[in-house]
């Protein structure tokens, strides 16, 4: 694997030090940072994320970052959205009301039916793999994952759809375009299936 210079994106929200620690483990020296100019030299840029959608991006943007995320992703580095850093990944959130996301995906965030399963889904849940991609190399297919979300991506391109997981209805959560990637899941908190996946991006 490459020596990355790859940054996770502090913006006051997101499980920063145990994406930090998870990298450490993988040899890899992530680098914590709210600085343009640390992020615009990133080979790979994780963008953590937790809570509500809307308060996440109202975050974002206040701390001027959004146009900074916006200039990576279409400068062609490598872009991790995790948990509710992926949902904002879409165009819209409907968490508390409705509101606009990064836009770097199509599609919107909804909530999961109640009637269905108990809201919020907690705890670990497979992922079907629907295609192939290199953030699966060394991957089982059904491997499980660590989620805890009360929302979901519903992308409107569905060949953007890398792995699915079913909780009361089946839902997207993994998804790729070019070098923009999200995972709805905690890879940091998934033992060494998500450690392989954060080294897997590190290696792109």
């Amino acid at each position: 694997m490459r020596n990355p210079r790859l940054v996770i994106l502090d913006y006051g929200v997101g499980n920063l030090r145990n994406l930090e620690r998870a990298f450490a483990h993988l040899g890899i020296a992530a680098r914590i940072s709210s600085d343009p100019e640390v992020v615009y030299q990133a080979t790979h840029l994780v963008l953590p994320g937790v809570g509500a959608f809307g308060a996440a991006m109202d975050e974002l943007r206040s701390w001027g970052l959004e146009p900074v995320v916006r200039s990576v992703s279409r400068s062609g580095v490598p872009l991790l959205g995790v948990c509710v850093g992926f949902q904002m990944l879409f165009e819209t959130g409907h968490e508390f009301g409705r509101h606009a996301g990064l836009g770097l995906l199509e599609g919107e965030v909804l909530r999961f039916p109640a009637e269905v399963r108990p809201v919020p889904h907690v705890g670990w849940n497979q992922v079907i793999q629907t295609q192939a991609h290199p953030l699966w190399k060394d991957i089982p297919d059904g491997a499980f994952f660590y989620f805890v979300h009360s929302y979901y991506a519903a992308p409107r391109v569905s060949g953007q759809v890398l792995g699915a997981t079913d909780y009361g209805l089946r839902y997207a959560s993994v998804v790729a375009y070019d070098n923009i990637m999200g995972v709805q899941f905690h890879p940091e908190k998934s033992h060494q299936v998500g450690l392989r996946l954060l080294h897997n991006f590190a290696s792109l």
